[in-house]
């Protein structure tokens, strides 16, 4: 019989892209799939991944050099999300680690959610077919509330549904604006250094509580007090 595993936090909230799930490569293609329609010579995946938490904005930067205020922008827009709606979960996968992870956090009982920019039209589908959704106390999307982060009200939404005390919570996110949020809805946070972090500044200035650079040392953070080489 093992012990019990106890926190002193009584929520955990996840993004989704670059910190729970390596989405990348079915991004990338999606907008990788533009340029082959254009004729042009498709982007190096190492290119293209550090964009990927900035969805289609930053993938159609990265692939075209075009931003939001270039007439063609919608167009490429409306386009990408057609690719990727069309291929949502070919090559995406639970980073290494995190499986487990939920499998404990489901054992100790400890309530977790997820909070993302991503929209509803692709958050609902990729989370039921990762198996995700049906098991998270809470899914918050890009269009749930009328803001995103970094505005902290969608984390305080997970939080109410969750009826978790947010200044009780952790947030875990790879993105500058995940951090943000999170501090800014009083949580603590947790910088994922293994995921896109395509934002100029390195996760080290972020501002977060604690940085990782593996899904694993999320456990030694969500219960410090038990003996991780037991588990």
């Amino acid at each position: 019989m093992t012990d019990r595993l106890i926190s002193p936090y009584s929520g955990v909230f996840f993004d989704l892209d670059g910190t729970l799930a390596d989405t990348a490569p079915d991004l990338v293609a999606a907008a990788n799939q533009l340029l082959i329609a254009r004729k042009l010579e498709p982007k190096p995946y190492e290119l293209l991944r550090p964009r990927a938490s900035a969805g289609a904005r930053g993938l159609i930067f990265g692939a075209f050099a075009m931003g939001t205020d270039h007439p063609d922008f919608n167009a490429l827009r409306d386009e990408f999300f057609s690719n990727y709606e069309k291929a949502l979960l070919v090559n995406s996968k639970l980073f290494d680690g995190i499986a487990h992870l939920l499998d404990q956090l489901d054992a100790a009982q400890t309530p977790w959610g997820i909070i993302t920019n991503k929209s509803e039209r692709f958050t609902k589908p990729l989370t039921d077919l990762m198996g995700l959704r049906q098991r998270a106390v809470a899914t918050i999307s890009g269009d749930t509330t009328p803001y995103s982060k970094p505005h902290p009200e969608p984390i305080l939404h997970a939080a109410r549904i969750a009826n978790v005390d947010p200044t009780k919570a952790l947030y875990v996110g790879d993105d500058i604006r995940d951090i943000v949020a999170g501090r800014a809805a009083g949580m603590k946070t947790i910088a994922a250094a293994y995921g896109y972090c395509g934002c100029d500044e390195p996760p080290q200035e972020w501002g977060a509580d604690y940085l990782i650079e593996h899904p694993s040392e999320l456990m030694q953070i969500i219960y410090p007090s038990r003996d991780m080489t037991s588990i």
